[in-house]
């Protein structure tokens, strides 16, 4: 049980691409945030294969939403494919 709370603390994660921040997990989703390469998210849960959940700071806000994985690359993956 300990591992499982483990993998539930937010790593810091740098982008290696332009990515929208979604309030949702379809593309089509409302826009929250604009990250650009080399901003820094907090990732807090492998939602899915495509999407992860993360926490950023935008204009003094905190704002919570969801990313493509393939805008971290390989890190994407680090904390572990739900499949």
């Amino acid at each position: 049980m300990g591992k499982a709370a483990a993998d539930r603390t937010p790593v810091a994660h740098n982008t290696i691409v332009d990515c929208p921040v979604y309030d949702g997990m379809k593309k089509t989703s409302a826009v929250l945030a604009q990250t650009t390469s080399g901003n820094e998210v907090q990732v807090t849960d492998t939602i899915n294969a495509y999407f992860v959940r993360v926490r950023l700071d935008k204009d003094g806000q905190t704002k919570v939403g969801y990313m493509d994985r393939r805008c971290f690359g390989e890190r994407g993956n680090e904390r572990g494919n739900r499949k």
